[in-house]
């Protein structure tokens, strides 16, 4: 497998892949009546990256890599990957996701985050997970899958590297919970 820099002219061999998984409504929250060119500029000109897999010029999937967000939250970035469904279960995704990982760090950034993995894509979940990322969020019923209905999308998150060598980078404190939140502001004040 080869995984190279994504050229202009490689989107109309990924855009079969492209229409094919948005079309399924399984896991990407992108309008499943894109056209060719609005994929295009959503894969390959909005990220900072965009990255193929192929072998013997059979295009396998393809990732892209951005920042998640702007200004202090610009050393996070975020990725998104396609397989073809003739490539799933040979080893692209994990290929794809080691190979972006790499390109993070190399440009700099921190850690990886993945803003909304739908929680019934079980295989990806498992994957993320295997590969050291770990939930740090659910949105409930953010995803409307086409058989299941409202289905929870995951956020997950993993460090890539530290941002100074020695100040180790620790796993932030747990979420509270909405009733513990609930509970702690709605106690009756002692009166003085």
């Amino acid at each position: 497998m080869n995984i190279r820099p994504m050229q202009a002219g490689d989107f109309s061999a990924f855009w079969p892949v492209f229409q094919a998984i948005i079309q399924a409504q399984e896991s990407y929250a992108y309008d499943p009546q894109l056209t060719e060119d609005q994929a295009r500029a959503l894969w390959c000109e909005l990220p900072q990256e965009t990255w193929l897999a192929e072998e013997d010029g059979v295009v396998l999937g393809s990732y892209f890599i951005k920042p998640n967000a702007a200004g202090p939250g610009a050393h996070v970035c975020n990725c998104g990957y396609m397989v073809a469904p003739a490539a799933r279960g040979k080893g692209v995704a994990s290929a794809l996701c080691a190979h972006s990982q790499q390109r993070g760090r190399a440009l700099g950034f921190l850690a990886m985050q993945f803003n909304a993995v739908v929680a019934s894509n079980t295989v990806a979940v498992a994957l993320w997970k295997k590969l050291g990322f770990a939930e740090v969020g659910r949105v409930p019923g953010a995803y409307r899958h086409r058989s299941l209905g409202l289905v929870d999308c995951l956020i997950m998150h993993k460090w890539l590297q530290a941002p100074e060598a020695d100040k180790p980078l620790t796993a932030s404190a747990p979420l509270i919970a909405r009733k513990n939140i609930e509970a702690v502001v709605s106690r009756k004040r002692k009166k003085n």
